[in-house]
């Protein structure tokens, strides 16, 4: 199986993208782990007392992703990062969503770190996958979604091969590569902006891993790091 190669483009670069990247194969999703499930009820013990009410406000990550979409000139409040549209869920509910074991383990890692975080099911991707400026032409599906929406030129998008965009900004998945039950092999998206250093990635990015593969076994093949 031909390795997935991935890049990201000097003008996403000099926005402020930062973020870590990684390919893990031969995963055994399923929808529930009563390890996994003692883990997260103990996260949200803890995450009550470190994310305080004012912290969608004040974290300098999310910050981050705020000036990264003034600089592209879209709406924070129509394009909320995915990481500030789980903390403000959390802050509300106290809850990390159930959808399946590989995007609960992505999602608590987010909680933890503000970073925005994603999977992609490799076998759904068309070719390599690149981090770029879209021209407006690219065809996007979003999740939940049966039809394409038009995308505008000048943001930064996660484009496969076949000019399909498979994550919009850190904002919105597609549809294409939505993990399920039968994902195997997945293509993770650790994302963060000026106020993350290439340490705080790497970090996540390693607790990313280490529960995967606690939970659903697995092996890294490759990651990339894409800092300062």
């Amino acid at each position: 199986m031909a390795k997935v190669q991935f890049r990201i483009t000097d003008e996403v670069r000099a926005l402020g993208v930062r973020g870590a990247y990684a390919v893990m194969r031969g995963l055994a999703n399923r929808e529930r782990d009563p390890r996994f499930e003692r883990y997260r009820a103990e996260l949200v013990e803890r995450l009550r007392s470190e994310l305080p009410p004012d912290c969608l406000a004040a974290d300098p990550v999310l910050k981050g992703f705020r000036d990264l979409h003034d600089a592209i000139g879209r709406s924070n409040r129509r394009f909320p990062s995915a990481a500030e549209s789980l903390v403000s869920l959390f802050l509300r509910k106290r809850i990390v969503p159930a959808i399946n074991l590989l995007v609960d383990i992505y999602n608590c890692v987010s909680l933890e770190t503000r970073l925005s975080l994603g999977a992609h099911d490799l076998g759904k991707i068309d070719g390599n996958i690149t981090l770029r400026l879209t021209d407006g032409s690219e065809r996007f599906v979003p999740l939940g979604q049966a039809a394409p929406e038009t995308i505008t030129a000048g943001e930064y998008c996660y484009v496969d091969d076949g000019n399909e965009v498979l994550c919009r900004l850190e904002v919105r998945q597609v549809e294409k590569t939505k993990v399920n039950i039968a994902t195997t092999d997945c293509f993770y998206i650790i994302q963060g902006n000026r106020n993350t250093s290439a340490a705080v990635l790497r970090v996540a990015l390693e607790r990313l891993v280490a529960l995967t593969a606690e939970y659903c076994g697995g092996t890294r093949e490759t990651t990339w790091i894409e800092a300062d």
